[in-house]
């Protein structure tokens, strides 16, 4: 999920235990769970508070692979990478509101950076996905410029 404040910076969290784990939240979907609602679901679980608007969904489904060495010691190697499919929303809450301390947290640290910022904290293999993420969602981020093509 791409979340946005008042200043259109993104929310990023840093996983736990990973000093350079930077990413926005996501999460998996249940069976039977329609997208949006898992999206609801996983904010207020890995942030404390599902307090936003949807704003908009990406069209289709995006992919990213983990990079070789790491697949057989991710997810105890069942899967090679993931596929998304991104919401935009936009933060109504205060910051207070924002809560990493759930009985299972995922992340220890937050914070709101600008968009054109985002590619450049994350780690390598999804910098690209975050990219196209950001881009399909330019024209709602109302000052991020465009990327050259």
């Amino acid at each position: 999920m791409m979340v946005l404040n008042a200043q259109n910076h993104v929310l990023l969290c840093r996983r736990v235990g990973v000093p350079d784990g930077w990413q926005m939240p996501q999460g998996g979907i249940d069976d039977g769970e329609e997208p949006r609602a898992a999206a609801l679901r996983e904010l207020k679980e890995e942030i404390g508070t599902d307090n936003v608007e949807i704003v908009a969904e990406t069209k289709g489904w995006r992919h990213y692979d983990l990079p070789p060495e790491m697949a057989p010691k991710t997810w105890e190697g069942r899967y090679a990478g993931q596929r998304h499919k991104w919401f935009l929303m936009r933060f109504k809450g205060q910051d207070a509101d924002i809560r990493l301390d759930s009985a299972h947290p995922e992340f220890d640290s937050r914070k709101w950076v600008p968009p054109d910022h985002v590619p450049t904290m994350v780690v390598s293999f999804k910098q690209a996905l975050y990219q196209s993420v950001l881009e399909e969602f330019r024209d709602h981020i109302l000052w991020l410029p465009r990327t050259s093509r």
